[in-house]
């Protein structure tokens, strides 16, 4: 079954548009047993391009149905069938974006009848409706309306069915719209999600958590695990039904939040930074030199940044003074540090060398205060070597301020 589909837009800016008009029909091999045809009140203005090229203007669709009005006839006739179009994706796009406004997320299979011409029709000047049915011999009738441009994909799908006798490159395509579907499915899944330092958790449909992860791109780290091609992610990648997120602001505010919902945070270091005969060097970490390191890094780029930073800083070139600097032992203070968004600062307690609390406060806070941040903070309860190594990393930063605590 198939529901052979044409759209007519407002030609608003990409993602912005607005349907004005839209044909389907059903058709199930062998004749069209249904219909549907209507102009769409876009609830917004019809660019002067448009009103040109379709001659639908603005007042031909004041009275016309909204989509919410004719949502409930589309899902009905496209109901168990596959959406064929002349350029499908810009259809299908239109649809998933206008029920996507209404709450609901409608999918469905698609097939395009470009690449099949292509492959079916060779050596056509062109595989524009107009000019390919023109050459073709497919009338068209009111050519850029919705009816007229579908009943010509409709005939065009029917030839073309007739030159595929074996069904192979139709099944090609529809092998290659599904890889397109899962491009779509990552994207769906990834809208909303920033490009900023934070916590995203990958969940199934019941919303079990199946992965969790630090990055300091949450967006492309996200695609990059969904688009990858290891078996590792199989599973997850079958399974993912959403991905909600937290803004962090860094890795240290990451690891203590995940300490708190005892949720795993994997950071290997994999670099150290260590101080020879006068001088601090950056290199790979092996088990011989693990104890040896003064910091340990996640990443080279990680490692060269504290390197640059210790070396535009002169009394830091003295070993004995970057020790004392990264010491925690003993310390009893309050470290505050830019937070998860603008305006908005973190802050951590240590309580005679070990971090117990932190918290999140607006500017003006009295964060030194413990009665007043008692209110605000909460407990650290996994203190683990990484997040040492990475208190101490912190500390090196300019923003990182150093407070004592008063009251009781």
């Amino acid at each position: 079954m198939y529901s052979i589909i044409d759209i007519e837009s407002n030609g608003a800016p990409y993602r912005e548009e607005s349907i004005i008009e839209i044909a389907i029909y059903r058709y199930d091999g062998h004749q069209v047993v249904d219909q549907f045809i209507s102009m769409v009140n876009p609830e917004s203005e019809i660019t002067p391009f448009v009103q040109k090229l379709t001659s639908i203007t603005s007042n031909m669709v004041k009275t016309a149905p909204k989509f919410h009005e004719i949502a409930k006839r589309i899902i009905e006739i496209t109901d168990q069938s596959t959406l064929v179009g002349h350029n499908i994706d810009f259809d299908y796009r239109m649809l998933r974006q206008s029920f996507k406004k209404l709450g609901y997320d409608y999918k469905i299979n698609t097939l395009d009848t470009i690449p099949l011409a292509k492959k079916l029709i060779p050596n056509e000047k062109s595989y524009s409706l107009s000019k390919l049915v023109k050459s073709l011999g497919i009338p068209l009738v009111n050519a850029h309306r919705a009816s007229g441009d579908a009943r010509a994909t409709l005939d065009l799908f029917k030839l073309l069915i007739n030159k595929d006798k074996d069904g192979e490159i139709i099944q090609a395509q529809r092998e290659a719209n599904q890889a397109k579907n899962y491009l779509n499915k990552i994207d769906d899944l990834t809208t909303g999600l920033p490009a900023a330092k934070g916590i995203f958790y990958m969940q199934n449909e019941e919303g079990k958590i199946l992965y969790t992860k630090y990055s300091d791109e949450m967006n492309r780290s996200a695609k990059r695990i969904l688009s990858s091609k290891s078996k590792r992610w199989d599973s997850i990648k079958k399974n993912v039904h959403q991905i909600h997120y937290e803004l962090t602001g860094s890795s240290v505010l990451a690891q203590l939040i995940l300490g708190t919902k005892k949720l795993a945070y994997k950071n290997p270091h994999s670099y150290g930074l260590f101080f020879s005969e006068g001088h601090y060097f950056v290199e790979a970490l092996n088990k011989s030199q693990d104890r040896k390191a003064l910091l340990k890094f996640k990443s080279y780029t990680q490692g060269q940044k504290v390197f640059n930073y210790i070396q535009s800083n002169p009394e830091l070139q003295d070993i004995n003074t970057l020790k004392a600097k990264i010491d925690l032992k003993g310390r009893d203070e309050i470290w505050t540090m830019d937070g998860r968004t603008l305006g908005e600062k973190a802050f951590i307690v240590f309580e005679n060398g070990q971090p117990r609390h932190y918290g999140f406060y607006e500017l003006y806070t009295q964060v030194e205060n413990a009665s007043k941040r008692k209110k605000l903070q909460l407990p650290i309860e996994k203190t683990s070597p990484s997040l040492l190594n990475d208190l101490k990393i912190e500390l090196l930063k300019s923003d990182v301020k150093i407070k004592k605590p008063s009251g009781t």
